[in-house]
């Protein structure tokens, strides 16, 4: 017997007053919504290492480890990854 498949993990990197975040946050809410995928969010601010490496991409989506999307989530692709 196999178990059901975990989520995937979903990392959402942001910055403290940063307006794309917030969009972004809207983005994940609504998959999480339909979809039942939860995700979490982490600020760079204070961590030297995640700032040198994303500082200009915030916010930036993370699945599994692997960066997906910065900027603006594009919500069709993210759930195109989902579903696969």
């Amino acid at each position: 017997m196999t178990s059901p498949a975990a989520h995937p993990d979903l990392l959402l990197l942001t910055r403290p007053g940063c307006h794309l975040c917030e969009r972004a946050r809207a983005v994940l809410e609504r998959i999480r919504s339909d979809l039942g995928t939860p995700w979490r969010e982490q600020s760079i601010e204070g961590d030297a290492d995640l700032t040198s490496r994303f500082g200009e991409e915030i916010p930036v989506l993370l699945i599994d480890g692997i960066q997906r999307d910065f900027w603006q989530l594009d919500e069709a692709r993210i759930r195109r990854l989902l579903r696969a």
